[in-house]
């Protein structure tokens, strides 16, 4: 579950950005693209050239979701940090004002290298 109130972890798997819920693509602006997309059992979270954009599914059904917009432009810091021998996942940690810290944990395939580059282009834009 996504809580970012209560919550700073996130275990997220990669997925690729044809597999997203169909919502985001509703409440994305003209000309926002998802460059990475990740997902817990649930949840979904995007990368876009404009914001992170979360998906919390709730209740039993799973027919209530509440989407939390994070823009860049409200980030004042972030980390990537890659994975390790005996600790497999990466981790990427934003810094937003008014929020505090998010962390991100990403388990399995992912390149750390090239997100790095896109969301150091978008944030730092």
């Amino acid at each position: 579950m996504i809580d970012f109130k209560n919550s700073s972890v996130f275990k997220l798997k990669p997925i690729e950005s044809d597999k997203v819920r169909e919502d985001f693509h509703k409440f994305m602006i003209d000309g926002e693209t998802i460059f990475a997309a990740f997902k817990s059992v649930r949840d979904q979270v995007v990368f876009t050239n404009k914001r992170i954009i979360a998906a919390n599914v709730q209740g039993v059904t799973g027919s209530k979701v509440d989407y939390t917009s994070l823009p860049y432009s409200k980030i004042q810091a972030f980390s990537v940090e890659s994975s390790g021998t005996l600790d497999l996942d990466c981790e990427i940690e934003v810094y937003l004002s008014e929020l505090g810290m998010v962390r991100f944990e990403i388990r399995g395939s992912f390149d750390l290298i090239l997100f790095n580059k896109y969301i150091s282009q978008y944030i730092l834009a």
